[in-house]
């Protein structure tokens, strides 16, 4: 999908009436129209003149402008909307954009862009699985600043035991430290949203190693977080050893705790653990 990421020549032309594209609510679209909310989103990415930029969903172009300012080496932007694709490189010399669903992108392959910066005003209907897909796949960004619903900019900076923690916030704490910036009203947006949303950073943990198998990390806390209510002593319940027990023990939890009460980094070692042989 992202095997080449120069504008393809389709999308140098634009809207040939020049009216602003209307919002689909197929593709979730709400449309950031305040200035000064998207200097805020823009400065907080922190861009300097090295850096790449990865825009995910620009809609009409919001943020465009503060980011051409900034003067980023290179300037991305993948737009689901073709319509939308279409007119931005016009509106917007200097990015390049691809007509694609972020969905279905391979992050993995963003890796050799230097110092990689993304951003974006994501849709609410795929930012929790855009943003794990996004922590699951790339492993090599500097930082990553999110417009999202408040709801899951909560979830996304919870702390365990929290009413908000699950596994949005575990799996996602293996990879980043996730600051929660600040809270944005309806009122930015045409259409209008009927919710909050908000803005937050998401930084590379240093001294982390990647994750080498993201998938059963998070088949494990997806699986722990769907019984959360039950002990983790019945959630591994064909699992469940005496090793399992004992790495419990030695990380200060019983086996009467249930997920929420887990930190990220303990779901990588159970992970780990439940791989050896015999753990099982």
């Amino acid at each position: 999908m992202i095997a080449d990421m120069s504008p393809p020549g389709i999308l140098s032309s634009g809207n040939p009436s020049g009216s602003p594209a209307l919002a689909k609510r197929s593709l979730g679209q709400n449309f950031l129209i305040d200035p000064n909310i998207s200097r805020k989103i823009v400065a907080a990415l922190g861009i300097g003149p090295q850096d790449s930029v990865l825009e995910i969903g620009p809609g009409r172009g919001a943020l465009s402008e503060w980011i051409l300012k900034a003067c980023p080496a290179r300037y991305l932007a993948v737009e689901k909307d073709v319509a939308l694709a279409m007119t931005l490189p016009r509106n917007h010399p200097g990015m390049s954009v691809v007509a694609a669903d972020a969905l279905r992108l391979d992050f993995r392959r963003l890796s050799a862009l230097h110092r990689l910066k993304i951003v974006g005003n994501l849709p609410y209907n795929v930012a929790s699985p855009l943003v794990w897909e996004l922590c699951a796949g790339l492993k090599d960004f500097v930082r990553a600043v999110f417009m999202v619903q408040h709801e899951v900019a909560q979830r996304m900076a919870a702390r365990p035991g929290s009413a908000e923690y699950g596994a949005l916030t575990a799996f996602l704490g293996n990879s980043v430290q996730v600051d929660y910036l600040f809270k944005v009203g309806p009122m930015v947006f045409r259409p209008r949203p009927r919710v909050d949303s908000a803005v937050v950073r998401l930084t590379p943990l240093d001294g982390v190693p990647a994750l080498q198998d993201p998938g059963e990390l998070g088949r494990l806390i997806k699986h722990c977080f769907s019984h959360r209510r039950k002990q983790m002593r019945r959630t591994l319940r064909g699992q469940w050893s005496e090793d399992v027990e004992h790495l419990f023990e030695i990380h200060g939890y019983s086996p009467e705790s249930r997920a929420e009460d887990l930190t990220p980094a303990f779901f990588r070692i159970l992970a780990n653990t439940l791989k050896k042989p015999g753990a099982s």
